[in-house]
């Protein structure tokens, strides 16, 4: 039987009976729920739960063996991954994914202008490519980077590199960003830096969230939903004090750790 769960709101994301097996195993299993626009959902789990392997079907890199994945109504379940992030849906990887030879700026203006149809050469004048410079600015700023636009990528600390990565993903105006442990990696003493980013980027800039964390309280204070993920299922979808209090979700993590 399909979990699903209804959000309070018109759904920008619907997943419906979503599926993946392996050669015989199952890896998510029959996952059903929706998110609303301007919502923001995390995904927990102990590891091996399937939470990016949700990622990966929504966002297109693995393809479904059952169920649907809509995005404003429109069926995206067998689109590939470039066109889903053309239609507004962005994703973020555990691994830094930035390129370290760039400068920060670079690094934003190629998604920019990638996104844009625009030239990818690194060294063609700025006056051909206003908007997408506009983009680079403006993203770099929302996130705290302005002032470090000129360094080197490869140079920032593994903290920076997630803001980074963040202002890529904003560059390319996502309705959706899918951020997967954001804070792995992260030293202690940049989390609560990169907490306030993804914050105001929800909060401030009205985007869809779905961010799979392992740190509890980080995603207690950012998120509206939470849903969990068991042995590729959805065990439960609900308001952060209610999950927690949730005896069918203590009883399955009794021993694990979130």
């Amino acid at each position: 039987m399909t979990s699903t769960v209804a959000a309070p709101a018109r759904p920008v994301l619907r997943v419906r009976g979503l599926s993946w097996a392996v050669g015989g195993a199952q890896i998510v299993s029959d996952v059903g729920f929706d998110v609303a626009e301007g919502e923001f959902v995390a995904v927990i789990g102990p590891n091996g739960a399937g939470k990016t392997s949700l990622f990966n079907l929504i966002s297109g890199l693995t393809r479904p063996t059952a169920g649907t994945i809509e995005l404003d109504t429109l069926d995206i379940t067998r689109v590939a991954p470039h066109r889903r992030a053309r239609r507004g849906l962005g994703r973020t990887f555990q691994s830094s994914s930035v390129f370290p030879a760039l400068t920060v700026a670079e690094n934003v203006r190629l998604a920019a202008a990638a996104h844009r149809g625009a030239c990818l050469r690194i060294w063609r004048r700025a006056e051909s490519d206003q908007a997408a410079w506009h983009a680079t600015a403006e993203a770099l700023e929302r996130v705290g980077l302005a002032h470090r636009a000129a360094e080197i990528a490869g140079s920032l600390s593994h903290g920076d590199k997630r803001k980074l990565e963040i202002a890529i993903l904003l560059a390319t105006d996502p309705r959706i960003i899918l951020l997967d442990e954001p804070m792995a990696g992260v030293g202690v003493a940049d989390v609560p830096a990169l907490t306030e980013v993804i914050r105001a980027v929800h909060r401030e800039q009205g985007r869809t969230v779905l961010m799979v964390e392992h740190h509890m309280d980080v995603l207690l204070g950012l998120a509206d939903r939470v849903a969990v993920m068991h042995h590729g299922s959805l065990l439960a979808l609900d308001v952060p004090d209610e999950v927690m209090a949730n005896p069918v979700v203590q009883e399955a993590y009794l021993g694990e750790a979130l």
